[in-house]
């Protein structure tokens, strides 16, 4: 057998087996789950909270807490988390949401936390589904932040499209999980063997609210352009807000940031009359000559 020919081979079943690897491992790649006891007491101190099961009709339980304000809520933030940990450490930012009087709505995707049920991409999209209709039945949409930090923004964004909440804020978010693999396996068949591809641009272009994309100019994880690619798929609802020097986990550390959502939340939406606007006005014009 010639060399090429058998080195050709060697190289078709190294592809084949690290293909394999990757369909079958990647639920452990991507997916960083905090296990906790049934009988666990979540605590932070100075929050008020409440715990909440929710059984899916497959029979997984979804675990969620709800942190309360200390003021009358003006609405509440569903609040969709990063692919680590579980609630239990990352409640400690709802507190960027109740100091602005709005209630906090976290859950642990299945396999996460209390949480139980086979996790897929599919289950995920309708636990989450379910919760937000369970969230409509105390509220209002127009009372409704759907928040998605990260692997939750993919989560958040669809949620978004498929619901009329008060608004859509994207945290870290990626174009398509699909896209950051492909970063790591550029020559691999990522498109067929993804299980999770959730494709971000795709939903942004369904969703009707107003659309705030937060990132940091330094995140090497998903990359700030990934942002600026997002924020063109439906512009005239896509604020994008830049906080200079923030990386992928530390965005809460800069100033900026609580800034930023200071104003997201408090704003209102204003129409805006163009035509009062340098909108329309053409520079560079030149004027013709008499001849």
């Amino acid at each position: 057998m010639p060399y090429w020919l058998h080195f050709l081979i060697l190289l078709i079943i190294a592809y084949v087996i690290i293909s394999i690897a990757i369909y079958y491992l990647q639920d452990y790649l991507l997916f960083k789950p905090e296990k906790l006891p049934e009988d666990f007491q979540f605590y932070y101190e100075n929050q008020d909270i409440k715990e909440y099961n929710l059984e899916t009709r497959d029979g997984a339980v979804i675990n969620a807490l709800l942190f309360k304000p200390k003021g009358e809520s003006k609405g509440i933030v569903f609040y969709l988390k990063g692919n680590s940990k579980s609630i239990k450490g990352w409640g400690k930012f709802a507190v960027d949401f109740t100091r602005h009087n709005y209630n906090v709505l976290m859950v642990d995707y299945r396999g996460f936390g209390k949480s139980t049920g086979r996790r897929s991409q599919k289950a995920i999209k309708r636990d989450l589904q379910e919760v937000y209709n369970k969230i409509k039945e105390e509220t209002t949409e127009d009372r409704i932040i759907v928040y998605g930090r990260s692997l939750g923004s993919g989560f958040a964004a669809k949620l978004a499209s498929m619901n009329n909440p008060k608004m859509l804020i994207l945290d870290a978010p990626y174009y398509s999980l699909t896209k950051v693999t492909a970063r790591y396996a550029p020559f691999m068949p990522l498109s067929i063997l993804i299980k999770y591809p959730l494709p971000t641009y795709k939903w942004l272009k369904y969703v009707q609210c107003p659309i705030h994309i937060i990132h940091g100019t330094n995140d090497t994880l998903i990359p700030y352009k990934t942002s600026v690619r997002l924020s063109k798929v439906n512009p005239k609802l896509t604020r994008l807000h830049t906080v200079i020097g923030g990386g992928h986990k530390n965005l809460n550390n800069f100033e900026s940031y609580h800034k930023m959502m200071h104003e997201i939340i408090n704003s209102k939406s204003e129409q805006i009359d163009l035509s009062t606007t340098s909108i329309h006005v053409v520079h560079g014009t030149k004027r013709k000559t008499q001849g």
